[in-house]
């Protein structure tokens, strides 16, 4: 009977991340007997007993310590721990990432192909300086074009990283387009490949940029590194693929440029709308300008907080959000004349004095109610919750404009303006921050209960920051 609840009782026990955890009891024989395991991945499993020290080991079951859970192709292409050291939309993202880098590696092919043609590849009257020459141009122009790209958007890369990667991705093809149509057009072949380089450099930068982006996101054990790694090894396999393939493809097409064109037109479509399925399968935790609208504009109007989720399957991804008001965070100065964007910053020190009293808040907010823009000024303490605050009230200050439902304080502001003669923008701005006071508490709370990371944000903010006097009783947040 001893022996038997010594079966029954497990010694002790092991699990592999998240997987199914399972025991180790005593044999008896008195060797150490694992129970059979399933490993939900490949469902594999495997029964083993361990030999007390001193015995046979052929006269029970094979002896050994446990065989990892995770398969070979796992521990070579899926970052260790998966799936609890990763983001949940990791694996929906990459295996449609898998699909669009297949489908952009055949058709690169297509217009490799069309380039080593126009160059003169397999023409006797070609010459080596002259496909030399426009190589080298090729390949100067795109070098410019990327070091003008990264001054000139590389600090707006995070902000809205989802939408960037949808851009790479439809520019590559459209570089890959003119790459085929070259060849048809001998006289601006130079002109035309040399564009199409231009805009494939500015697809390296956006996506290995926004690629880095998505990785910060991706990893949730600090294994950046270790998910770039494997993220460059699934890459690596998927290209040896499409090789493979195109090996194939090739011969076939080659010979019917028609036949070539619509195998490009098809693999196009097919690699947009993987790309597309990629980018809206991640679930982005902080709010960026587009993912803080909408769940503003649904928390006044029905009182609730959309989860990341939600926000991230509404929020825009194909065409320009155009809003009823544009906020710039950080982007002025209070030194005079003149501010960096010629903003509508306080003329006087009346207007300054205004701007300060009525609130301890680590910025100013200056409303240009003719163009409807908010301009916000930073403190140098300002901390990412201000900033959010901020941005939050810059967007009220648009809803006041607009015809849509309100809580009860808001509203009835919004009567008030209406109602009377036309205000100020600093009385407006000074009564707003009232009615922030109240509001902006329960919608930080009910941020972080729905699952938004307000530690940090995607804000777009720049550099500028201004120290003004304030009470004594200024916060920062």
């Amino acid at each position: 009977m001893a022996d038997d609840a010594g079966l029954e009782t497990p010694l002790c026990s092991e699990q592999f991340g998240s997987g199914e955890a399972r025991g180790c009891r005593a044999a008896a024989d008195g060797s150490l007997q694992w129970e059979v395991g399933g490993w939900r991945w490949w469902g594999l499993s495997r029964a083993f007993t361990v030999k007390p020290e001193g015995r046979d080991a052929g006269e029970v079951g094979a002896s050994g310590a446990p065989s990892p859970p995770l398969s070979g192709l796992q521990a070579v292409f899926l970052p260790q721990g998966f799936p609890d050291s990763v983001s949940p939309d990791y694996l929906p993202y990459q295996l449609w990432d898998s699909v669009q880098a297949f489908a952009s590696s055949l058709s690169g092919s297509l217009a490799t192909q069309a380039v080593l043609l126009g160059i003169g590849v397999g023409n006797a009257k070609a010459t080596v300086s002259a496909a030399t020459a426009t190589w080298l141009v090729k390949d100067s122009t795109g070098m410019l074009g990327r070091i003008v790209f990264a001054w000139w958007k590389g600090s707006k890369l995070d902000c809205n990283a989802k939408q960037w990667r949808l851009f790479a991705d439809i520019l590559n093809d459209v570089a890959m387009f003119l790459e085929i149509m070259a060849p048809v057009y001998p006289i601006c072949f130079t002109m035309t490949v040399s564009t199409s380089n231009l805009a494939k450099c500015i697809v390296s930068v956006a996506g290995g940029a926004t690629r880095a982006a998505l990785t910060v996101h991706q990893a949730r054990r600090n294994n950046m590194a270790d998910v770039s790694a494997k993220d460059s090894s699934q890459e690596t396999l998927v290209n040896l693929a499409g090789l493979l393939v195109s090996l194939l493809m090739l011969p076939l097409v080659s010979g019917c440029p028609g036949f070539s064109l619509g195998c490009f037109f098809f693999l196009t479509a097919l690699h947009i709308y993987a790309n597309y399925r990629a980018v809206r399968a991640l679930v982005m935790e902080t709010l960026n300008e587009g993912r803080l609208r909408l769940v503003l504009k649904h928390y006044l109007q029905r009182g609730e907080v959309l989860d990341p989720t939600a926000a991230n399957r509404m929020e825009p991804l194909w065409t320009v959000h155009w809003v009823a008001v544009q906020w710039l965070v950080g982007h002025a100065c209070l030194c005079c004349p003149p501010p960096p964007l010629h903003c509508p910053l306080p003329h006087s020190v009346f207007e300054l004095q205004q701007l300060v009293e009525g609130h301890q808040e680590s910025y100013l907010l200056c409303w240009d109610q003719s163009q409807n823009q908010v301009q916000v000024v930073l403190n140098q303490k300002a901390g990412p919750k201000t900033i959010l605050r901020a941005a939050t009230h810059g967007l009220m200050l648009g809803a006041l404009q607009g015809d849509g439902p309100l809580p009860a304080e808001l509203e009835e502001l919004r009567n008030r303006v209406r109602a009377g003669p036309k205000k100020e923008s600093w009385v407006v701005v000074k009564e707003t921050h009232e009615v922030l006071d109240m509001l902006f508490p329960k919608f930080l709370k009910g941020l972080q209960d729905a699952g938004w990371k307000t530690e940090k944000h995607q804000l777009e903010v720049d550099e500028w920051r201004a120290t003004w006097l304030l009470s004594p009783e200024k916060k920062v947040l």
